[in-house]
């Protein structure tokens, strides 16, 4: 029944203008992540490598394609900030992915506000901080078991920081903020809406 499907196996490549698998498991939302170096220099970046993995605890993870300033500063700081990229602030999120030796909170105008319980910097611009304790930290590898470049972090999320603008009713309103997501097409970014949202509960 699924012989008219567009199928391939990635050793042969994909056969598309783009690689799809980015958009097909997604959109993903957007890890904006601030660290801090062992001199104090404050780093930004985003990653669309990221998501929440537990409840309790919860447990976010990022991951980078390369040994980057934030996964290096996270692992020997131990800690990291979870910043919400929204669709206001989707130029300089943009701005901040820069790969160059630059400071991102000068470059893009953010200011950094200090974490409550860690050293890493917030954005003071986000409505929604989440700060992280690093629990696990790993290189990536493949089904050979072969490393690749590509490093994981796991923190635990000790402290979070919300605009009181964005709780309803004792709900948090996700729509209200206006995260934007990673399409996974060249440039593709969604942005949730409340004309999007449908309700569906669990079977019980």
């Amino acid at each position: 029944m699924q012989d008219h499907y567009h199928f391939y196996e990635p050793k042969n490549g994909h056969g598309l203008r783009h690689d799809p698998i980015s958009a097909i498991v997604g959109p993903r939302i957007i890890g904006w992540i601030g660290t801090q170096d062992s001199e104090g220099k404050p780093n930004l970046a985003p990653y669309s490598f990221c998501n929440i993995f537990n409840y309790r605890p919860a447990l976010i993870a990022f991951s980078s394609v390369g040994y980057k300033d934030s996964i290096k500063n996270a692992i020997e700081s131990g800690v990291f900030t979870w910043n919400l990229a929204t669709r206001s602030l989707a130029e300089v999120v943009n701005q901040s992915s820069l790969e160059q030796p630059v400071n991102e909170f000068e470059l893009t105008q953010l200011n950094p506000l200090a974490g409550k319980l860690i050293s890493a910097p917030r954005v003071a611009q986000s409505p929604v901080s989440i700060e992280c304790q690093v629990t696990q930290h790993f290189q990536m590898a493949n089904k050979e078991g072969d490393t690749v470049d590509t490093w994981m972090v796991i923190g635990e999320v000790i402290a979070v920081h919300i605009d009181p603008a964005l709780i309803k009713d004792g709900v948090y309103h996700c729509a209200a903020a206006q995260p934007i997501l990673r399409g996974g097409g060249p440039a593709d970014y969604y942005e949730v809406t409340d004309q999007s949202l449908f309700h569906m509960y669990r079977p019980k």
